[in-house]
């Protein structure tokens, strides 16, 4: 082999060689780019599914969301149902004396207006100082208060109002109090009823005591009497004629009053069968009507009433007295009469009033609950038992009576009883 074979060998063998280099790389070159192909589609595969996964977790919480709003919402009307329909007085009052809530039945209570109260505690509750002195203590304190009982007057039908208190705190920043809830409740029901329960028994007391004394003073007044009946007129001169007569006179009128409060004294027997009071309070009307329209006036019944256990004579007789009552005291004030028996049932307690208003003077402020009381009277020529009398008998049928201003003028005298 020549130089110019050995020469084209090697140029074969160099072509040969670059052409494999050139295969190689571009073997590489397309295995490459497979490899990026297949990498740029795994990727988005992976980042199609990490999108659809933010998705499904940012709805996930979206419904969570949702979820929880109406649940707070639903809460929120939960408790504004509930604070909205307590029948006891709800106050809340922030740790600056601020007012933040104040149920309806509060505001009721309280004698407040119907929309919901705003400002500090001392303008909110300016005619019920001692619940406002009572939230202070619980803040200033940071002790509870626990059944209190406050006595205060109120815009509603006036008078003493009696409230049972608890006041407690709420807990602030570093044990501080943040503010303070307050639930009351009128108790002035409960403490009549105490009270007509204490007269009740102290009448029983007095009727065990006087009663024999009453008997035995009536004996001797019959005796004198009778003596004083046996001396005869003529005979006597006549400067001690006015004497023996005086002597009748005042027996007559001392046994008379002696009668009077033995009947106050002795125990009540009751027959006790369902009465109309409705009925019973117009035969009453009728009885004093014609007298007060002799005197130029009138007698209304107006109102619902009911069915109650009672003594129907007994009854008729209280709410006779209080009508005569009522026409005495305007006819002596020289007003022409005006009386109103108004019935009004209240089914949440299981009770009745009736209520007899007149448009005479009124009653005696200095008088107070003393009207009440034996014997006690502030009309000439009164015996001081026809108040009484009525009081024994509304205490013996497990009711109340109260006296009062009468709205127009003149009083008014409510008596409370129990539903058949």
């Amino acid at each position: 082999m020549n130089q110019t074979a050995y020469l084209l060998v090697g140029l074969t063998a160099v072509v040969a060689a670059l052409v494999a280099v050139l295969v190689y790389a571009v073997l590489r070159f397309a295995g490459a780019a497979k490899d990026a192909q297949r990498r740029l589609r795994d990727g988005g595969a992976e980042t199609a599914f990490m999108a659809a996964a933010v998705e499904q977790a940012v709805t996930r919480l979206r419904e969570q969301e949702r979820t929880m709003k109406a649940r707070a919402e639903q809460s929120e009307r939960l408790s504004g149902g509930i604070i909205a329909s307590m029948t006891s007085g709800l106050l809340i009052v922030g740790s600056g004396g601020d007012v933040q809530t104040l149920n309806p039945a509060g505001r009721r209570l309280l004698g407040l207006p119907d929309e919901e109260p705003a400002g500090s505690i001392d303008d909110v509750l300016a005619g019920a100082r001692p619940l406002a002195d009572a939230v202070h203590e619980c803040l200033a304190a940071g002790q509870p208060i626990v059944r209190r009982t406050l006595e205060m007057t109120t815009g509603v039908a006036g008078g003493a109002r009696h409230l049972g208190v608890t006041v407690s705190p709420v807990a602030g920043d570093e044990h501080q109090p943040g503010g303070a809830i307050c639930l009351f409740t009128d108790l002035s029901d409960v403490v009549e009823l105490e009270e007509q329960l204490r007269l009740k028994d102290s009448l029983a007391r007095l009727g065990e005591l006087t009663a024999g004394l009453a008997h035995q003073f009536r004996n001797g007044l019959a005796t004198i009497h009778g003596y004083a009946r046996l001396l005869p007129l003529e005979p006597l001169p006549t400067e001690y004629r006015s004497y023996v007569e005086g002597i009748r006179q005042e027996t007559d009128e001392l046994g008379k009053i002696v009668n009077n409060f033995l009947n106050f004294a002795r125990p009540a027997e009751l027959a006790v069968a369902p009465v109309d009071l409705g009925a019973l309070v117009e035969r009453v009307a009728d009885e004093v009507r014609g007298d007060a329209e002799t005197r130029g006036g009138a007698v209304r019944v107006s109102g619902t009433f009911a069915t109650v256990d009672g003594d129907e004579v007994m009854l008729r007789q209280a709410f006779n007295n209080l009508c005569r009552n009522a026409l005495e005291a305007c006819t002596e004030a020289g007003i022409t009469p005006r009386l109103e028996l108004h019935g009004a049932l209240d089914r949440s307690q299981g009770l009745i009033r009736v209520t007899v208003s007149d448009n005479g003077p009124g009653l005696d402020r200095a008088a107070g609950d003393r009207i009440f009381q034996p014997f006690f009277t502030t009309r000439a020529g009164g015996t001081g038992l026809g108040l009484a009398v009525v009081q024994k008998i509304v205490v013996t049928h497990n009711g109340r009576v109260s006296a009062g201003p009468a709205p127009g003028g003149g009083a008014s005298f409510q008596v409370v009883l129990p539903l058949s």
